[in-house]
């Protein structure tokens, strides 16, 4: 086991050997790390938190702390992270609440970038993207393939879509559609979708067609939302993935950014 001797570790915590503990390092009770993690220098965990295989964590990120919430007390609520993580400068991960689930979720394949907040009881699903000084508050669904831009803060019960873009120092206060690229002018709107993230991922020419299409009807036509879903309702051919976008208009509770 490779701990540096300036590392705190309490005996409660359960470190694999394959794991690196940095300098200056301290991992509180209740905390398990998977196989091969890495913890390059001056990380606090805290726990209840587990986490998975293959994850980095780099200096003065803070994993697993109490949530930022006046109504919480002390419960055990817990912190849960899958694999191959990239966790870098300064991050800060809150556990859960007990009015919100107990539990906040980060994914596997993620990229966590330098000074970003994630709040109790946040979703973040795979293969996501947090960028610079991203601010997620409590009780997030970040989306698989999501892009959150650097400075952006996201408000509370906010759900952002899979695969959609949010261009830097956006403020996000409603639900960002599937698929979608949304910005900051004066105000947030959504501008289409985020093709290039699409032909990155392997969306054919054929799927990518089909949500355009529902873009034009959702957001160029000169039908209401109601309208515009009834349209696409009616139209065989419209693929799996317009049906996830519709559903995803139907279950919105925020309302959606058009």
């Amino acid at each position: 086991m490779n701990i540096h001797p300036t590392a705190i570790v309490d005996p409660g915590a359960k470190v694999p050997a394959s794991c690196q503990v940095g300098p200056y390092c301290v991992i509180g009770a209740d905390v398990a790390l998977g196989e091969n993690c890495r913890l390059l220098s001056h990380v606090t965990i805290e726990g209840p938190t587990k986490i998975g295989a293959n994850n980095v964590f780099f200096p003065f990120c803070a994993i697993g702390m109490a949530p930022q919430d006046v109504t919480y007390k002390g419960e055990p609520t817990r912190l849960e992270i899958g694999d191959h993580n990239e966790i870098r400068e300064y991050v800060t991960i809150n556990r859960g609440t007990v009015k919100g689930g107990g539990v906040t979720k980060i994914g596997s394949h993620i990229l966590i970038m330098a000074y970003t907040h994630v709040g109790h009881d946040t979703v973040v699903g795979d293969h996501a993207m947090l960028v610079n000084g991203a601010t997620i508050a409590g009780h997030v669904i970040v989306e698989e393939w999501a892009v959150v831009g650097a400075l952006c803060p996201v408000h509370q019960f906010v759900r952002i879509g899979a695969h959609s873009y949010i261009g830097g120092g956006t403020t996000i206060t409603q639900d960002v559609l599937p698929f979608s690229m949304t910005c900051a002018a004066r105000d947030s709107h959504a501008y289409g979708i985020n093709k290039v993230g699409l032909q990155r991922r392997g969306f054919s020419p054929e799927r990518i067609a089909k949500i355009h299409h529902a873009y034009k009807i959702l957001l160029a036509s000169k039908l209401n939302t109601s309208q515009a879903l009834e349209k696409l309702r009616s139209e065989a051919d419209r693929g799996e993935d317009v049906d996830m976008l519709i559903r995803f208009i139907e279950q919105s509770e925020r309302g959606i950014i058009k």
